[in-house]
């Protein structure tokens, strides 16, 4: 088999195995080859270098003016070696001449090596940077490679991310080739190849989850209204269900707990409080509260604020261990919150 043919066979087996275009990588070839050709033809600017795409047979070809006397050879032909090619051609036209140098499939098949191997790392990073790319803002799942100082590194198929120490659950420890759930914050196009930044701690990253397991979620029969996370601790989410028939909330919590668990098990047991979503603020903010009950809720709607009374009995579990309760609900519903207790009102 002729070198040529070799090339093309071996371009084919690139494209299959690697995934990058046969047609790119010829491409770069050609006009890597018109830069060789430098040598030749001086500035090479009207020269084309055509490789044949089945027989991998390599052409150079000189874009020539024809004149009635040739004053610079390398850019101009006589009228009468034109009309050698084609009759019909007339003075200030321009002719495509073949100047294939001797021994110039050697020198194509020296250059096609670079080419090849530089391309292949380009359109590598090219591909694995789109790929990963349409997975910005969405989950993935990764194995636990190694800890590089508080970073963690993770790899994901084709690529490792890097989840940093702030975007780490606090208190969570990772073994190698732990299998755990991700959200992609940014991935960035380096010349190394694509930078994954991934984390543990994103409010999002319990929405996909949900979005990944609830099946009325995925067919926008259940919506995620709001969502409040302090992770590794407690998540507070408000869901709404646009069919009267479909309970948001225990869709959600799914038979005897089964979706709501798996959550719970892959976040290593972060407590999820689900809640039903009201258009009615002082609802929200009752519902928000839960598990502790409420009196009455007062609003000011302009500034963006509730007084909440709670029986005496529930006001510390309404403002829950160092105030997470009341300080999840502020977030989800964009209330500030003051939560008194009916003895505290009465003033005694």
């Amino acid at each position: 088999m002729d070198a040529n043919r070799e090339l093309i066979d071996a371009l084919n087996q690139i494209e299959r195995e690697k995934d990058i275009s046969k047609e790119v990588l010829i491409e770069a070839l050609e006009n890597s080859l018109v830069a060789a050709c430098k040598n030749n033809f001086g500035k090479a600017d009207n020269i084309k270098v055509n490789i044949d795409r089945v027989t991998g047979e390599v052409s150079v070809y000189a874009m020539r003016e024809v004149v009635d006397e040739v004053t610079d050879p390398v850019t101009q032909i006589s009228l009468a070696q034109a009309r050698m090619k084609d009759i019909d051609i007339n003075i200030g036209d321009m002719v495509s001449v073949e100047v294939t140098p001797k021994n110039f499939g050697r020198i194509a098949a020296q250059k096609a090596k670079q080419v090849v191997v530089q391309k292949i790392r380009e359109e590598e990073r090219r591909v694995l940077y789109q790929q990963y790319l349409t997975k910005e803002r969405d989950i993935v799942t990764g194995i636990v490679q190694r800890y590089i100082g508080n970073n963690v590194s993770i790899n994901l198929g084709k690529v490792d991310a890097i989840l940093n120490e702030n975007e780490q659950i606090r208190g969570e420890i990772f073994r190698p080739t732990d299998r755990i759930k991700l959200y992609v914050l940014e991935v960035k196009d380096t010349p190394k190849g694509p930078r994954i930044l991934v984390s543990r701690t994103h409010p999002e990253l319990v929405k996909r989850l949900f979005e990944a397991e609830v099946t009325e979620i995925q067919d926008g029969t259940v919506e995620i209204m709001s969502i409040a996370r302090e992770a590794g601790s407690r998540t507070k989410m408000a869901v709404w269900s646009n069919n009267p028939n479909v309970d948001a909330v225990g869709a959600c919590v799914g038979l005897n707990g089964s979706r709501v668990n798996a959550i719970v098990y892959e976040l290593r047991d972060e407590k999820i409080d689900i809640i039903n979503w009201s258009d009615d603020p002082a609802q929200l903010i009752e519902n928000a509260l839960s598990p502790a009950k409420v009196v009455s809720v007062t609003i000011d709607e302009e500034q963006k604020s509730a007084r909440v009374i709670v029986p005496d009995y529930q006001l510390s579990l309404a403002i829950g261990k160092e105030g997470q309760n009341a300080r999840l609900a502020a977030k989800l519903t964009g209330y500030k919150i003051d939560i008194k207790s009916e003895s505290q009102i009465m003033g005694y």
